[in-house]
């Protein structure tokens, strides 16, 4: 198994290593290595771990909410939903790999899922666009949002963008339009919406799906109207004062609990979702079926005006006139 470590986790490297030469070992021969020696390792890569990642800054952690070995958008839909069915096509120009829209079970509750999907190399990054969704992307996705509306479904996203494609034919093709479409019409849609930020919430390409009942972030993901980098482009005309452009923008889901942005953070597994996929699924639909279950005997004008305060309040807390 081949892992990336980022600058801060270089101490598990070896820790990793040695855990994958033993479990390996133990599957060929248990006498080579015992139960009891890999146990003995894990329990030095916790302490190892909750030792790194207790006092992490906001560039660190918008750097594992980037993590190349991340769970993405299909992972969750593979391993949190069931019997997924997706739908292509925004019927007005064409698809967007970027997004990935249709139909699924949640322990028995039928619901809309929609995700934004990066790649993990060459190949992908092309498919997926780098995770910047296209405006046929937000597009499908108000397609898929306002079927499960029709038929009554509850509607789930999860959100992992750098932002929405700023190229030329994007732009021509009405990306911003899209993206205010997508705010307009979630804001009156009659059913449940939660959604969820998994990695990266970029600017307005994730907040085109994240007009929401419950907003959610896992532990190490970000959320902001621009990235570090561009941020520090633009105030200290250099990409180098990023780490002080993360601090500044307090980007993290702490903050936006703190803000009143998000209504919950889902924990991650010890260093990070991409160190345990088992367990970042299971408690990602631990929080998705409770949130859910909360919504779904709230009556559909309900929904609407609770979404409508949460998004005209001011960051006080209190409402706007």
């Amino acid at each position: 198994m081949t892992r990336t470590f980022l600058d801060f986790e270089q101490p598990l490297r070896e820790h990793y290593r040695r855990l994958d030469t033993l479990k390996a070992e133990h599957k060929l021969d248990p006498k080579i290595s015992t139960a009891e020696d890999i146990e003995g390792l894990e329990a030095k890569i916790e302490r190892l771990g909750s030792s790194l990642f207790a006092n992490l800054n906001r560039w660190q952690i918008t750097m594992l909410s980037r993590h190349p070995e991340r769970p993405y958008a299909l992972d969750y839909i593979e391993n949190v939903f069931d019997d997924f069915v997706e739908i292509h096509g925004d019927r007005l120009f064409g698809d967007d790999g970027a997004t990935i829209a249709g139909f699924a079970k949640l322990d028995g509750h039928s619901v809309a899922v929609i995700g934004q999907q990066k790649g993990r190399n060459t190949e992908e990054n092309i498919k997926y666009n780098f995770g910047m969704p296209n405006p046929e992307g937000y597009r499908k996705a108000l397609r898929v949002m306002k079927i499960a509306e029709k038929f009554n479904k509850p509607i789930i996203t999860l959100i992992d963008t750098p932002g929405a494609y700023p190229g030329l034919g994007a732009e021509e093709r009405g990306q911003g339009e899209a993206i205010a479409k997508n705010l307009y019409e979630m804001v009156r849609l009659k059913v449940p919406i939660i959604s969820c930020v998994t990695g990266e919430g970029g600017s307005g390409g994730a907040l085109a799906l994240s007009i929401a009942n419950r907003i959610l972030m896992l532990q190490y993901s970000i959320y902001s109207v621009i990235s570090p980098e561009s941020c520090a482009s633009i105030l200290w005309r250099t990409s180098d004062k990023k780490e002080d452009a993360a601090e500044a923008l307090k980007n993290t889901a702490e903050d936006a609990l703190k803000l009143g942005v998000i209504d919950e953070i889902v924990d991650e597994p010890l260093c990070g979702a991409h160190r345990d996929y088992k367990k970042m699924f299971a408690n990602l639909k631990e929080a998705l079926n409770r949130n859910l279950d909360d919504l779904l005997d709230v009556d559909g004008d309900a929904l609407v005006a609770s979404r409508i305060s949460k998004f005209t309040r001011d960051w006080t807390g209190t409402l706007t006139s």
